[in-house]
């Protein structure tokens, strides 16, 4: 365990700061940093956003900035003991000059990464893998011997069905290939651990935060199915449908066309671990109990 006392013995609060701090992740970080006693600074975009204030908590601080523009962050640095990264570009050469503001002001950096990397490979299996692994050689390369967290699916990303599952019994998408889907609560206690100096390292390589089962996009609608009390079904589309479907939405292309690649090309998952359990003391929890506790924000049961 580290010294986390001050100078006269009282205990010392951290400063950290979080990115991502709007997102499905990145609010559940910043919520439980806050409720551990540390000073968080949420990173945003602007103060116009007010998304994932729910998990905001007194003393949370909003800082308004920008991963790729230097001296905003430059400025959300000063007197940050450490930070949650989230890269959300598909493009690590942008990272470069947050990188070099990193290295000087020297912070601890805790990085979610993907359990989708092959460290063996050349080349990651599509682009999105592609960008964590570069992001886990740019923070490396620098000096800043990240503590990497690679995270399976999120179990929040369900969430994108919510508008089908609201209309309708079905969920049609490309049937990305199985993974061990993992709570983004377990992931956020995992990431508020390191964050927080509660925990050593697994060694010297990457936690890999799974959760307990794998299962397919329709083992993952059935059991909201379970949940909501109702018959629910998934069909697979074509690529070519989904990539469609997805410009329709207004998605980016170049977003809909990383994720028709992770589609095509990722890899099924074989893996599970125990390293949530190592770093907060309690096993992951399964797909069934996430969806049990968000079965409201799909629409409930049908009559």
């Amino acid at each position: 365990m580290p010294d986390n006392s001050g100078p006269t013995g009282s205990p010392h609060r951290p400063t950290i700061l979080v990115t991502g701090a709007t997102g499905n992740l990145g609010r559940e970080v910043a919520g439980r940093l806050s409720a551990h006693g540390a000073r968080v600074k949420r990173l945003v975009r602007g103060l116009g956003d007010q998304r994932g204030q729910r998990s905001g908590r007194p003393g949370a601080e909003r800082v308004v900035g920008d991963l790729t523009a230097p001296a905003a962050m430059r400025a959300a640095l000063r007197g940050v003991d450490a930070v949650f990264l989230i890269w959300p570009l598909l493009d690590s050469a942008p990272a470069r000059a947050l990188v070099a503001e990193l290295a000087a002001a020297a912070p601890r950096v805790v990085y979610l990464s993907s359990t989708a990397i092959d460290d063996e490979a050349v080349r990651q299996s599509d682009p999105i893998v592609q960008v964590h692994a570069d992001m886990e050689a740019l923070l490396g390369d620098a000096g800043l011997r990240p503590l990497v967290l690679r995270s399976d699916t999120l179990a929040s990303n369900a969430r994108g069905w919510a508008p089908q599952l609201r209309a309708g019994d079905v969920v049609s998408g490309p049937d990305i290939a199985r993974t061990a889907v993992v709570d983004e609560r377990d992931v956020a206690d995992a990431a508020v651990a390191v964050l927080l100096g509660h925990r050593g390292r697994l060694g010297h390589g990457p936690y890999l935060l799974t959760g307990p089962e794998i299962l397919t996009r329709a083992d993952q609608v059935a059991l909201l199915g379970t949940a909501l009390g109702r018959r629910l079904r998934f069909r697979a589309v074509a690529a070519d449908l989904a990539r469609s479907r997805m410009l329709a939405d207004g998605r980016p292309e170049r977003l809909v066309e990383a994720l028709v690649a992770a589609s095509l090309h990722r890899p099924a998952s074989s893996r599970t671990t125990d390293h949530v359990e190592r770093l907060t003391g309690r096993p992951a929890g399964t797909f069934a109990r996430w969806a049990a506790d968000h079965a409201a924000e799909f629409g409930g049961a049908r009559g």
